[in-house]
């Protein structure tokens, strides 16, 4: 397996040669929308080498209607104003603005703002690079998905010795990892009216002021006018002072991430506050003062050993108060857990529900369900122990979101490797665990094991939902789900009625994966399993290789986003 984050890419390695040259060209043809894109370039006392190649970059676009707006910073090189002197003369899409005095980024991108023409508005800094059919795939989004406003691509870095490397292959939109880092960053394209309608960039958020462009967009479009372009189109220049090395490049960008940020929730009036943990941001959600009531639902069969841990670590580390535990006996025999069955239950929060009936994953949580009345439910196996005592104020918080269906936890095997950071559809037979089995203190591809963001589907090892959503969406699927998948088709049916499903590593625990009901090693457990499967293959099919919380350059044959090749889109 070859890691995503450590591929060059190139336009010859996507196939950009004449011929597809060509066949881009006869495309455009057909557009029926052929807008001006206006480029944003802000410059002071640019490298001079890397501002010709990033303005070369722009020349050598296939799609050639666009106009490039450069405003200069009041920049002291003599060297550097002479040759900016010279390119409107050269080419006419130019347009060149001179400031009188220095403004940085935020004003110098708005100057460069006041005199573009085009109908959308994109951004380029002075020392990076477009891919040669970065306008191309920009105006083929466009006419493809008409109500688009806002539109962004993969990206890559360029050292500076001209080397590419650490491809981003990003999923679609995914507002929770958008809050977690800037998902957009290059390339974005913007609707000019959108930008009007926010002022422009703003003043103070100098290091951050694409972030904050971005969150006050985003507050006047909605998700379906947001539209991903899996591609590199971009490339950031890696140098000593440049935040796409490092964010300790930049610290006072990061912190400006954060301050636009806490504005953009005030701006919403939504109870959460970011606060900067590392590389990115971590987002604490309010509960109300009065906090709602959680039942955790655990079914079981005997296996005393891990559900007497499982029940202490809940009762000693959970700090959220107003919870009850609802056991789901489903026919232990074994005297033991009986006796023990029979002690719990006298505890003031725990109830035990006897369930003789065959084993049915989804119908013994369906009838526990049915008879409690909290506003929350867990679901929560009967082999994990909890790790983090806030893990219920994390993912109660992110459960009362009126978008949010389903809310998973990060779980760890017994080794510290990790068993759950989410679920990609299309891995494995049908799904698998995102970032399976790496080590604790491993942050995974470009930090995603180790930030909150949505996922088609989490785990119902650990999963927390609103009751309401619990019953809107029909519960778990009994008849055709008995055992395997019954999460993955809860989740990805709270999907279709419009809500995100959300994995955070905040909330942690370990997992002893299916010591309860074993492996599926018999022929009957084996046909059942089969029987599951295809339904999950006729149900959710269309999906399960086009993962919207994934990237069609990843790859499917592991749970590592190693790279796809070739990627699971055509060239044109």
């Amino acid at each position: 397996m070859v890691i995503a984050e450590n591929m060059e890419s190139s336009e010859e390695a996507r196939g950009i040669d004449a011929a597809m040259t060509l066949e881009m060209g006869k495309c455009i043809a057909t557009f029926s929308q052929r807008p001006c894109i206006s480029i944003i370039l802000p410059t002071y006392n640019s490298n001079l080498s890397w501002l010709k190649e990033a303005i070369s970059s722009v020349q050598k676009q296939i799609y050639s209607n666009w106009q490039l707006c450069i405003a200069d910073d009041a920049s002291t090189d003599p060297a550097l104003k002479e040759y900016l002197a010279s390119l409107e003369s050269e080419d006419s899409r130019i347009t060149l603005t001179f400031r009188a005095n220095n403004g940085h980024i935020s004003l110098a991108s708005n100057s460069a703002i006041e005199s573009a023409q085009g109908e959308w508005i994109a951004f380029l800094d002075h020392d990076d690079i477009l891919a040669v059919d970065a306008l191309f795939w920009v105006v083929f989004a466009i006419n493809e998905k008409r109500e688009a406003r806002l539109i962004y691509s993969d990206e890559d870095k360029i050292d500076e010795r001209g080397r590419k490397k650490h491809p981003y292959f990003k999923p679609d939109w995914n507002r929770r990892l958008f809050y977690s880092h800037n998902l957009i960053t290059h390339l974005a394209v913007y609707h000019a009216n959108l930008i009007r309608q926010v002022g422009g960039l703003r003043k103070g958020f100098e290091g951050a002021q694409d972030y904050d462009l971005a969150l006050r967009c985003i507050e006047h479009i909605s998700p379906e006018q947001i539209y991903h372009i899996p591609r590199v189109l971009y490339s950031w220049r890696i140098h000593a002072e440049s935040t796409s090395k490092t964010a300790e490049a930049k610290p006072y960008a990061m912190l400006a991430g954060e301050r636009a940020l806490n504005q953009h929730f005030q701006r919403l009036g939504l109870g959460a506050k970011a606060e900067l943990q590392g590389r990115g941001y971590r987002i604490h959600y309010s509960l109300p003062d009065t906090k709602p009531t959680v039942t955790i639902i655990i079914p079981t069969r005997n296996g005393l050993h891990y559900l007497e841990k499982a029940v202490s670590s809940i009762v000693s580390k959970t700090r959220y108060a107003g919870y009850g535990i609802l056991i789901v006996d489903n026919g232990s025999d074994d005297e033991d857990t009986l006796a023990y069955l029979q002690r719990i239950c006298a505890e003031p929060n725990v109830d035990v529900l006897r369930e003789d009936r065959e084993f049915n994953f989804s119908a013994i949580n369906n009838r526990a369900v049915d008879l409690v009345s909290s506003d929350i439910i867990a679901l929560l196996n009967n082999d994990v122990e909890v790790i983090s005592p806030h893990w219920l104020e994390e993912m109660a918080g992110l459960a009362l979101q009126p978008d949010v269906g389903a809310v998973g936890a990060r779980l760890w095997y017994p080794d510290d490797t990790l068993q759950h950071g989410g679920i990609v559809l299309g891995l494995d037979i049908f799904a698998e665990h995102a970032h399976k089995g790496i080590c604790r203190g491993d942050p995974g591809y470009v930090d995603r094991a180790i930030v909150a963001q949505e996922f088609s589907a989490v785990t119902a090892a650990c999963l927390v939902v609103e009751r309401a959503k619990y019953f809107e969406v029909g519960g778990l699927d009994e008849k055709n789900l008995k055992i395997a998948y019954n999460d993955i088709d809860f989740c990805l049916r709270l999907r279709e009625m419009g809500y995100r499903n959300v994995w955070t590593p905040h909330a942690e625990m370990y997992h002893h994966e299916s010591v309860s009901r074993g492996e599926d090693n018999t022929p009957d457990k084996w046909g059942r399993f089969q029987r599951e499967l295809a339904y999950m293959q006729e149900r959710w099919g269309y999906i399960a290789h086009n993962d919207p919380s994934y990237n069609p350059n990843l790859t499917l044959d592991s749970p590592n986003f190693g790279l796809a090749w070739p990627p699971r889109f055509s060239c044109l």
